[in-house]
């Protein structure tokens, strides 16, 4: 028999299935993983200190950089914290704009999540797939902000403005042999509004989710990949502070939009997906299924925002800028501009925390205010750092291919837990 060494492997930082700058020191025994110590900082970027040293207003678009696939997600945490400390609540319109786009947001994360997490354990064709209908929902972040990934779209008070009327249009580039007849095939969706063309995508998208679970729910190689690694127990994920599809996974029927619902998830007709036996192939049918719910909630926001237009931001002088039109010909409203933007608003003194039901569990942010225009603390409770504790426990006793298996299923975003 040949001599089994003990040995201690370093996986990452630069290890392409690491999911970001993730370093692991694993114990091993021949090929079995004994002890996996989980390093993180090598990414840390100082978030919250930095936004302690700026406006309030000035770090929206740092909650986007944070889990850089939930962009508008993560301004949702930090805006509704700011919101309860102002006492303000957004209009109407601004709330079904707010959740239409955070599941947006959840079903761009989840696409990106089933193309990683393919490539991980050797699924090649499910990331080409995914990528085909995330160019479309990044379409409509890059019509509604002006940018394709940092949005900086939420802002206390409301959005930044309302839906537009029009969608950008694919052209004929001289570099790409692209037909006339193919192009105008690629916009015959893009003719009207952007609810027409979410709507129009809302209507084929189960047939996409389709597309994938034939690629991969049955698929024998996948499931023995996925099925029985990784098993969390629902008392032991609570423990360690899962949620989201990690805790879900498990059995336990925890969603913050039904148990503590915020913005106007109270009147969405939804349902949350639980997994049963805890393992890595369950966590993939809960967010599966999770794409099919946000699906559902695009479309009843879609019906409510055609039929009452309104305004997307509270009259506020104080929060918000005056109209463009006004700020390019009046000198008071430059000035007003100049200063909302560059001094940004106080506000009062106090402490507040906000939790979102993020595409990867529970965001929330605490903020202590002193009645000053900066945040006297800030702290992010971000859900990947507490998944990537519960690391070790996943992956003891199992191969080394396993570790990123479990990396994949846990949906980790270096930029939230290095922060």
């Amino acid at each position: 028999m040949p001599e089994i060494r003990n040995f201690t492997l370093n996986f990452g930082p630069q290890h392409p299935a690491a999911h970001g700058v993730l370093r692991l020191v694993l114990e091993m025994d021949g090929e079995v993983i004994e002890r996996a110590d989980p390093h993180v900082g090598l990414l840390h970027r100082g978030t919250e200190k930095l936004a302690e040293s700026k406006p309030y207003n000035q770090s929206i678009g740092y909650m986007d950089r944070l889990d850089y696939v939930s962009m508008m997600c993560n301004e949702h945490g930090y805006v509704l914290a700011m919101e309860k400390l102002l006492g303000i609540t957004p209009p109407l319109r601004a709330q079904y704009i707010r959740v239409m786009f955070d599941e947006i947001t959840r079903i761009l994360n989840h696409l990106l999540w089933i193309g990683a997490h393919g490539l991980d354990v050797g699924a090649m064709t499910i990331f080409l797939y995914a990528f085909r209908e995330r160019e479309d929902l990044m379409d409509c972040y890059e019509a509604v902000s002006g940018t394709r990934m940092h949005a900086t779209y939420y802002r206390p008070g409301g959005v930044y403005r309302d839906l537009p009327d029009t969608m950008p249009q694919y052209e004929v580039a001289t570099s790409v042999r692209h037909t006339r007849k193919e192009v105008d095939d690629r916009n015959e969706n893009r003719q009207g509004s952007m609810l027409d063309f979410i709507e129009s995508f809302t209507e084929r998208f189960p047939g996409c989710v389709d597309e994938y679970e034939t690629l991969l729910t049955d698929n024998r190689i996948w499931k023995q990949r996925t099925v029985g690694i990784g098993v969390v127990s629902p008392e032991r994920a609570m423990q360690m502070g899962f949620s989201g599809p990690m805790l879900r996974g498990s059995g336990v029927e925890w969603d913050l939009r039904k148990k503590q619902p915020y913005e106007v998830y109270d009147r969405m007709d939804f349902d949350i997906p639980v997994g049963t036996e805890g393992d890595s192939y369950d966590r993939y049918l809960v967010r599966m299924q999770e794409m099919r719910q946000s699906n559902r909630i695009i479309k009843q926001c879609v019906k409510w925002l055609r039929a009452n237009p309104g305004p997307v931001m509270l009259d506020d002088p104080k929060l918000a800028p005056p109209r463009r039109e006004e700020m390019k010909a009046d000198m008071e409203a430059l000035i007003h501009h100049f200063k909302l933007f560059t001094e940004g608003f106080c506000i009062p003194a106090g402490e507040a925390y906000a939790g979102i039901e993020h595409p990867k569990g529970e965001f929330g942010v605490y903020l202590v205010s002193d009645g000053a225009n900066k945040p006297y603390r800030m702290k992010i409770r971000a859900p990947g750092f507490a998944h990537i504790s519960g690391l070790d426990e996943m992956v003891r006793g199992h191969m080394l291919a396993d570790v990123v298996a479990v990396i994949g299923t846990q949906d980790i975003v270096f930029g939230e837990i290095d922060r």
